[in-house]
């Protein structure tokens, strides 16, 4: 989404999911930036076009690469909270192979850090794998994380045998 080339990123993504039977939809793509009066309105029908592009799927793919700071991006984790909470088949991937307490040097106001050996927070990984999801995690770190199409790659395989299995 932030990235300069966003729209190739997206459709290279796409391209990767149709054939293996997946009918991909991304933002940008699929619901472009409406123009609006003012800002405030533009990002609210942004916002409101990405929950009916949700809402509109059987499963989301996303990528929960920590993202200006130790963590996802807090936009992608409630789309993630959002598809949880509407039954949606959920998987994700990050191009960060470190466990999130290695991310965090430490906590100035003395708070645990949760230390579960996970990518992220528990309850990120928690919904994906009670929703039957797979959630990617590259060994290695990339040299060009954010256009790194592996860790995707292997997301999407994996829901495409997961939701070609489930019963109709």
């Amino acid at each position: 989404m932030f990235l300069p080339d966003a729209l190739e990123v997206l459709a290279a993504k796409k391209e990767i999911c149709l054939p293996l039977g997946l009918e991909p939809v991304a933002p940008l793509l699929d619901t472009p930036p409406p123009p609006a009066a003012t800002a405030r309105a533009r990002a609210f029908a942004i916002a409101a076009g990405n929950e009916a592009l949700i809402r509109s799927c059987v499963a989301v793919i996303a990528n929960l690469s920590p993202f200006r700071g130790v963590s996802a991006d807090v936009g992608t984790v409630y789309e993630v909270g959002l598809a949880r909470g509407l039954g949606l088949a959920l998987f994700a991937y990050t191009c960060d192979p470190r466990d999130y307490a290695a991310r965090v040097l430490g906590d100035p106001d003395g708070l645990d850090i949760e230390d579960f050996g996970l990518s992220d927070n528990l309850m990120i990984e928690g919904g994906i794998a009670c929703a039957g999801g797979v959630f990617v995690r590259v060994s290695a770190p990339s040299a060009d994380p954010w256009r790194d199409l592996g860790p995707f790659t292997a997301c999407a395989r994996a829901a495409a045998a997961a939701l070609a299995a489930r019963p109709r």
